[in-house]
């Protein structure tokens, strides 16, 4: 058999761990032709089939999966010996955070500097949108998810409970009386997700104050429902750390409180990387110093 070169199998790598030959290319920098030629080459030194094509793009098979745990080895023992080649201290790289809109935005993305400033060598990615990169799939290296991952080699660690609560604009108090359960969806216009986009079932909240309750003004981003309810359009619920640090907003109907949590989530064979511990330490010590931003008594209608 002819010597398999080590891009062919971080081309696979890219593919098996995106799910698309097209997202695999945006990675790796190159064009999703050479992605593809490179993957049946390795195919064919191989003899075997990897990946089979399906609509959303390619699903490894039993084979593909084999060699997927084999060269996820190979890229660690990588990653362990170009780290040892650092100068002492030093951490270089990337370093991709997978975190949720609001949380990446208002907590994270206004404290990283300071991590950033220590390790000035190091490419930070900090993906911080509706949807999250998997760990488990080696899209990022560190992600902050709503719920304990149930399978998949990864470690997880509860970093953080946060409090929710209904908030409304001080205008919409003045202008249309203060929400009551009993207003809201009728007086009380009403803020939140899309049913169909929600990427997670814990942002659920409104049928946990009632199953009934159904929003008429939509967003997929947090923070544009946050817009929303500070420009006076409606009521909805937004994390304490976005609703109750905004001079604008009132916590109405204060006997609703909701409580959800973080969990820092890594990859088990790349959990000990220097440049993941160093950001693991850096955000577990944040949020123990942002605490009373997660977790606190809230301003509320007189």
């Amino acid at each position: 058999m002819q010597p398999i070169a080590w891009n062919d199998l971080q081309d696979f790598l890219a593919v098996a761990r995106t799910g698309q030959i097209a997202r695999a290319a945006v990675l790796l920098g190159v064009d999703a032709t050479t992605v593809g030629r490179r993957l049946r080459r390795l195919e064919a030194r191989l003899g075997r089939t990897l990946f089979e094509q399906t609509r959303e793009g390619q699903v490894l098979t039993e084979a593909g999966e084999t060699l997927l745990a084999q060269v996820e080895q190979m890229a660690s023992a990588a990653e362990r010996i170009g780290e040892g080649a650092d100068p002492p201290g030093a951490l270089t790289g990337t370093l991709r955070v997978s975190v949720s809109e609001g949380f990446g935005i208002w907590l994270v993305a206004q404290h990283l500097e300071s991590f950033a400033a220590v390790h000035p060598a190091l490419t930070i990615d900090l993906v911080a949108n509706s949807g999250f990169l998997s760990p488990s799939r080696r899209e990022a290296d560190v992600a902050v998810l709503l719920a304990r991952p149930r399978h998949g080699p990864v470690v997880a660690s509860k970093l953080s409970d946060y409090a929710l609560h209904l908030y409304a604009a001080r205008s919409l108090v003045e202008r249309d009386g203060v929400p009551t359960l009993a207003t809201l969806g009728k007086r009380h216009r009403l803020v939140g997700y899309i049913p169909d986009l929600l990427y997670a079932p814990e942002l659920r909240y409104l049928h946990e104050i009632d199953s009934a309750l159904a929003p008429t003004l939509r967003s997929s981003s947090i923070n544009a429902q946050a817009r929303l309810i500070a420009a006076g359009a409606g009521v909805g619920v937004l994390p304490h750390f976005i609703g109750g640090h905004d001079e604008s907003l009132l916590r109405v109907i204060p006997d609703v409180a909701i409580t959800r949590g973080f969990w820092l989530v890594t990859h088990r064979d790349t959990r000990q990387l220097r440049r993941v511990r160093a950001f693991r330490h850096w955000l577990t010590q944040l949020i123990d110093q942002q605490r009373d931003r997660l977790l606190p008594a809230c301003n509320t209608v007189p």
